[in-house]
């Protein structure tokens, strides 16, 4: 029997590249997907579940059926969804959820390197180990240096050397991951909401075009969870709100099948730069 991984998986593409990688590395991929967001990953992996959002205790118990003792955890999960009404009713949570919500973060701040440690903390505890959730899909990580063949203006070279040092103040604060900046004034900033949403609005604000996205990792990025990813969608929605340059951090962000999406980046006139 090959040795299996774990593969907690939210929304979006990733954590399809991290079950192909897993299976190319020759590993079976038991996959818990958490509510409606992973269904279509059945295909993808050797044995799938769908499981509550909000019950760990299920996640670990369909581990230990297949001797499961590391896991990856990746892929999007809408944390504005905690803050709706009648949430508890909604999601049914489990007592190892309480847990996480009422004793390991009792008096702790609720952003996501803490929520997500609190997690990794519980899983840990019902001997599931978290490990690094890039080490599957590494050939996918931003390098230094422009990465298109579209070229950054000097106005936008400018305003990576204005936001850079901003954007890792944001993150290392824990607010978000991204900012806008067009001529060396910031546009917009990511919260909750989510890089797309931000971008929306940064179209919004400045409808004259040509601005630069600037995201990065927290200085000191847990690698195994939260690592910034960008993919097409992030492109297609950079050039429908008339942005110009995306600079990701070099070896600390995913693009998301990163040849299909510097080509998309080049044909879209978008230059994508790492930093």
């Amino acid at each position: 029997m090959p040795e299996t991984l774990g593969l907690i998986a939210g929304q979006g593409r990733l954590p399809f590249m991290v079950a192909d990688g897993a299976r190319k590395a020759g590993l079976k991929v038991i996959c818990v997907g958490l509510g409606e967001n992973a269904n279509s990953l059945a295909g993808d992996v050797d044995v799938f579940y769908k499981v509550p959002l909000a019950r760990p205790g299920v996640w670990i118990r369909k581990f230990k059926k297949h001797n499961v003792t590391s896991a990856i955890m990746v892929g999007r999960i809408e944390k504005e969804r905690i803050y709706t009404p009648r949430r508890i009713m909604q999601y049914l949570p489990d007592w190892r959820a309480f847990r996480i919500w009422y004793w390991r973060l009792r008096r702790k701040n609720k952003q996501n390197e803490t929520l997500l440690c609190a997690i990794a903390d519980e899983l840990a505890s019902g001997g599931i180990i978290l490990e690094n959730s890039i080490m599957y899909c590494k050939e996918h990580m931003a390098s230094e240096g422009v990465m298109t063949k579209t070229l950054p203006g000097r106005i936008s070279q400018a305003d990576i050397e204005f936001g850079e040092p901003i954007v890792r103040k944001l993150a290392e604060m824990d607010i978000g991951q991204s900012i806008a900046v067009k001529e060396r004034e910031v546009i917009a900033v990511e919260a909750i909401e989510g890089t797309a949403s931000m971008i929306e609005r940064a179209g919004q604000l400045c409808k004259a075009g040509g601005w630069t996205l600037i995201k990065r990792s927290k200085p000191n990025q847990d690698m195994r969870f939260d690592v910034p990813c960008v993919g097409p969608d992030t492109i297609k929605s950079l050039a429908q709100n008339k942005a110009e340059c995306l600079a990701v951090e070099a070896e600390k962000t995913i693009i998301i099948d990163r040849p299909q999406t510097i080509e998309l980046a080049d044909k879209l006139g978008i230059a994508v730069v790492g930093y």
